[in-house]
């Protein structure tokens, strides 16, 4: 266990103190590396402005996880008005057709039979049709955790994986017009919102994995998540593989090297007690301020 760790470490104390004891050269090491995308690193930031681990408001989901603990996202749709909902909903069915904007809501419109009129009450129109998506999205992906048993026999990688999963595989139908969505969500009205809705689709993960952190693994456990989620998403846009194999496999790798870089921190900080214990308080305090940098 300290070997490992001692790799990653060590070099970082030679770059520290100018001095490595008992090495002629440089230890070389090599760590998997995770590319947060732009939307992942924002949300998880905005988000622990406003939000505390494991606090929860009486609008949240009255479900209850394994072991009894409270949801802590608020059921995604509430906010929707029916008739809107409604014209969202059918509007989805001819996305693929016309695209993420009013052509396609029109036609949503009079599929339900209301007054096409009624896109004039979107205020940001083809974002309102991205947002509605992405929030129904998460809350089928609530149902499926809620109801998925077989869940619970899945170590917590495997239940990361599967449920990011799950969530991509919804977006399949809308591959071909996903860009288009993309550039919508990235426009500067458009941006908050769509950084808080991966925010909450994150945490809802997390939490469906076990998660229990109260302490600033918090927030970096949602920030690397919220990264292999839009990494995945953009290479699941350019994959030819059949069913998105290639992209299964990708974002498998990406859980097990985010899990591998977990284990590796928990090994170094037994390593740095250890060498405190061993060594005295200065090189102790050399350690910490290596982990604080």
């Amino acid at each position: 266990m300290y070997r490992s760790a001692a790799r990653r470490l060590l070099p970082a104390l030679c770059r520290r103190t100018g001095h490595c004891p008992g090495q002629a050269s440089p230890i070389r090491c090599s760590a998997p590396i995770i590319h947060s995308a732009a939307f992942s690193a924002s949300a998880a930031s905005e988000k622990a402005q406003n939000h505390k681990p494991h606090q929860f408001d009486s609008s949240s989901s009255s479900s209850s996880r394994e072991g009894g603990k409270p949801r802590a996202t608020a059921r995604p749709k509430a906010h929707w008005q029916e008739e809107q909902a409604r014209v969202l909903q059918a509007s989805l069915r001819h996305v693929i057709r016309l695209g993420w904007g009013e052509a396609a809501m029109i036609a949503g419109a009079r599929e339900v039979g209301v007054s096409p009129s009624i896109v004039g009450s979107f205020p940001r129109k083809e974002a309102a049709l991205v947002e509605f998506f992405m929030d129904d999205c998460l809350q089928r992906l609530i149902d499926i955790i809620d109801m998925k048993e077989d869940l619970k026999n899945l170590i917590p990688s495997q239940r990361v994986a599967k449920l990011v999963r799950i969530r991509l595989e919804m977006q399949a139908p809308y591959i071909s017009k996903w860009p288009q969505a993309l550039s919508i969500q990235a426009q500067p009205s458009n941006i908050s919102t769509s950084f808080k809705q991966r925010a909450m689709l994150v945490d809802e993960i997390w939490h469906a994995a076990g998660d229990e952190a109260t302490d600033f693994d918090w927030y970096v456990k949602r920030t690397v998540l919220g990264g292999i989620y839009s990494t995945t998403e953009l290479y699941m846009l350019s994959d030819t593989s059949p069913d998105f194999q290639d992209t299964w496999a990708f974002l498998d790798e990406r859980v097990s090297d985010a899990f591998d870089i977990q284990k590796t921190v928990k090994e170094a900080k037994y390593l740095a007690e250890a060498v405190g214990a061993g060594m005295g308080g200065s090189v102790q305090g050399l350690v910490k301020r290596l982990f604080q940098a």
